[in-house]
């Protein structure tokens, strides 16, 4: 597939969104921004609700393809996260199948399976993984992405559902050294998740190429996805500082980490 020219990014005013508006135009697309909230330094993006259709519909028109963001990005109340995160995303699917759109990136989440046990010494988590999620966000999650896989089998929408690990500039924690994605590699890979080839619904683990990574790239690195940035660089001072996990600790056993101990 050639790229997109026209691209819609929902929760563009969002930590990733922000990013991928910065490094995105590098790659070739024209954004058309969509948040809740208003975009700082983005006078034409599209301000409103994914529940609003008159403006979801809008802001799909002439739309090559969707990046879609938008919503809780961690745990909340049950009510939140299924007008926000489920609700929203069967409105984002439905108004780009009403457009026409053929493409949409989906931002899902490793809590997707964060219930999933580390791998042995040496072995990763592939994609097809059964999902296992740790929290009502996961859920949202996991909701996402069987939606992706009925709107590419029903109406033919190309998903790419990528299950972002812990974006930041730099690894904060032990946990992160093997589940970091650098803004660089995040841009790389919705770059891939758009451009690539995909048939129907593609499920991809949004990660660096950390050496320390549980998570199997084979499925992102089909779509061309070529990350450049590994953990491994801020490994020492994180080890000096915060130590090793425990095997029983959840950060260490649990894809989740945390997450899987955030329950209600």
């Amino acid at each position: 597939m050639n790229r997109p020219r026209l691209v819609l990014l929902t929760g563009a005013a969002g930590r990733i969104g922000s990013s991928l508006r910065e490094l995105l135009p590098g790659y070739g697309y024209r954004l058309r921004s969509f948040d809740l909230l208003p975009v700082p330094g983005d006078p034409g993006a599209i301000t409103a609700d994914l529940l609003d259709a008159g403006a979801l519909a809008a802001a799909m028109e002439g739309v090559d393809a969707v990046v879609h963001l938008a919503g809780i990005p961690g745990e909340a109340p049950f009510a939140d996260i299924l007008a926000a995160n489920i609700e929203g995303t069967y409105r984002l699917y439905d108004a780009a199948r009403a457009a026409g759109v053929r493409r949409v990136v989906y931002g899902s989440s490793n809590h997707a399976v964060g219930f999933t046990e580390r791998p042995a010494e040496g072995g990763s988590v592939p994609a097809d993984t059964p999902q296992r999620p740790d929290t009502y966000y996961g859920v949202s999650k996991c909701f996402g992405e069987n939606l992706a896989s009925l709107y590419a089998d029903r109406h033919g929408i190309e998903t790419v559902s990528l299950r972002i690990g812990s974006f930041a500039p730099a690894p904060r924690s032990v946990r992160m050294l093997g589940s970091w994605l650098s803004p660089g590699d995040c841009a790389r890979l919705v770059d891939a998740a758009l451009s690539g080839p995909v048939s129907g619904h593609t499920v991809v683990y949004g990660i660096s190429a950390n050496t320390r990574a549980w998570w199997d790239l084979s499925s992102a690195r089909a779509l061309g996805y070529r990350p450049q940035d590994d953990a491994e660089a801020f490994a020492a001072g994180l080890l000096a500082e915060l130590g090793e996990l425990s095997a029983d600790d959840p950060e260490f056993r649990y894809l989740g980490g945390s997450f899987t101990q955030s329950g209600r």
